[in-house]
């Protein structure tokens, strides 16, 4: 069971830090896609909002704090609550364009951290160092405004499922009648969750999910097309995608359709991707396959569903890690690296130089390969990079997982796949992690390695990427503020570390 502490924090001090934990990402999309720099203020950086013609200045840059903003002749600090109005009127002019929703995103997101600070403190954080990591996103994407939004729910109705808050739960098991069910690839692990009944094939479900779409669902339950069973006799853990549960006893990972917006999404399994899974799967796999090193793929196996709820019951069955990591590495989240959490081989590293150059020699050369050689973008961000690390906590392995992000040439063509890997794997993880590293160790200079790297792989467009002033950086903002698909990606420049 949970542990229980007697003595929370003070609602204020919840407040106070949620709010702060709120404002960074938030400065982060309007100052990367809006503002325009002017001439620094002492200590703080200052920006001027072209719409409205403001000024504004924050404190520090990689996670940017204290807004304050110039009114009467001085600056005044500018909490989450104003900063939400500040934003969304500057939208407003910036695009000519209303949005009702985002706001209230941005709102929901601080509350829902609110909530989960309050959680964290009387619980326990898994022992498993790898179930640690997945669970340790407590402020999450560093660039989205609303990173934490929970669909404006009751906290009661998602907290019992939040890996934020540690959670754990067994999964329901529904059995879905046999001339119903739909399915593609390998799904018999989930055949050995449980027993169905005559007639009937197993399908577990995640329990919030249930929750959301029960009433659709009512009428086949009433005519027997759906039978609920229980639920298992062990947990399943949320991992840093939410909707995503490993389940260590069986060593499997079950990925679901979940109706909520998490970031920029509606986060269902969507028909177009299930039917083209097996594809992409496949070739994905036979690029690890043939590549050189320990590097692995965490393969998407098959999904199981039923035709009258394809999408909203679908569930994806996702290979394990044993027999993946290598024998004695202990395996972490990339994202967790940079969030932080108890254990963590980042800030005890003796010799950054040679801890990032290993995490460098493990990570970028897979991704390289994949895409020359065999034409897969991978989706190498921070969430879908797995490292294992030895007993020095040095990086000896990269895992990557997600075919459902994964692109193939010439489904994409070669220069907007290659935009697509240098945002995931160059701006949304290694400036992630060189900034992690390089926050607790200020003399380090990551970005020579990074280019040492790069070198050593014989792409066309490594030449141009060294030289080119920017790199492409997602405007998450502005995506949503707009209303554009989640996955219609656009870029602004940003600047290149690696042109120095």
């Amino acid at each position: 069971m949970d542990r229980v502490h007697l003595n929370p924090p003070p609602a204020a001090d919840v407040a106070e830090r949620a709010d702060a934990l709120s404002v960074a990402p938030l400065l982060n999309c309007l100052l990367r896609e809006v503002a325009e720099p002017q001439p620094a203020s002492g200590e703080r950086l200052v920006y001027r909002l072209p719409g409205s013609g403001r000024l504004l200045r924050v404190l520090g840059e990689r996670r940017p704090a204290e807004p304050e903003m110039y009114a009467a002749g001085g600056w005044q600090r500018v909490g989450h609550g104003e900063l939400v109005k500040l934003v969304a009127d500057e939208l407003r002019r910036h695009t000519g364009l209303s949005n009702h929703e985002l706001p209230a995103e941005m709102i929901d997101s601080r509350d829902t951290l609110a909530a989960l600070l309050t959680a964290r403190a009387r619980a326990t954080a898994p022992a498993d160092l790898y179930l640690r990591s997945e669970q340790s996103l407590l402020t999450g994407h560093p660039y989205h405004p609303a990173p934490k939004a929970r669909g404006g729910g009751p906290v009661a109705a998602w907290l019992p499922y939040a890996p934020e808050a540690h959670a754990r739960f067994p999964l329901t098991l529904l059995g879905v009648r046999e001339d119903t069910v739909v399915e593609e690839g390998d799904t018999r692990a989930l055949d050995a969750l449980g027993e169905a009944p005559p007639g009937y094939r197993l399908l577990p479900a995640h329990p919030w999910q249930l929750d959301l779409v029960g009433r659709e669902l009512a009428d086949a339950f009433a005519d027997g097309r759906l039978v609920r069973l229980g639920t298992t006799g062990f947990d399943a853990w949320p991992t840093a995608a939410i909707r995503t549960l490993y389940a260590p006893e069986r060593d499997l990972f079950l990925k679901f359709s979940l109706d909520v917006r998490i970031t920029n999404d509606i986060r269902r399994l969507w028909r177009h991707d299930l039917l083209g899974l097996r594809r992409t799967d496949t070739a994905t796999a036979a690029a690890f396959a043939a590549l050189d090193g320990p590097a692995a793929w965490l393969g998407d196996r098959g999904y199981r569903t039923a035709e009258f709820a394809f999408e909203e019951l679908a569930v994806l069955v996702r290979d394990g890690l044993r027999g993946s990591v290598l024998p004695g590495a202990t395996l972490l989240l990339a994202a967790g690296l940079v969030e932080g959490f108890e254990g963590s081989p980042l800030p005890g590293a003796q010799d950054p130089v040679a801890w990032w150059e290993a995490y460098l020699a493990q990570v970028v050369p897979p991704a390289l390969a994949a895409f020359e050689d065999h034409g897969v973008v991978l989706e190498a961000h921070l969430q879908n990079t797995l490292v294992a690390v030895d007993s020095d906590g040095i990086p000896v392995q990269a895992l990557f997982r997600d075919a459902e992000g994964v692109k193939l040439l010439p489904d994409v063509s070669r220069a907007a796949g290659w935009e697509r890997l240098v945002y995931c794997l160059v701006v949304n993880n290694l400036v992630e992690i060189a900034g992690a590293l390089a926050a607790r160790h200020p003399t380090l200079d990551p970005w020579p390695a990074v280019r040492h790297e790069l070198t050593r792989h014989d792409l066309p467009e490594i030449p141009a990427l060294l030289a080119s002033p920017t790199l492409p950086g997602k405007t998450n903002l502005l995506l949503r503020w707009t209303g554009a698909d989640g996955a219609d990606a656009r870029y602004l420049p940003l600047p290149n570390p690696l042109a120095g």
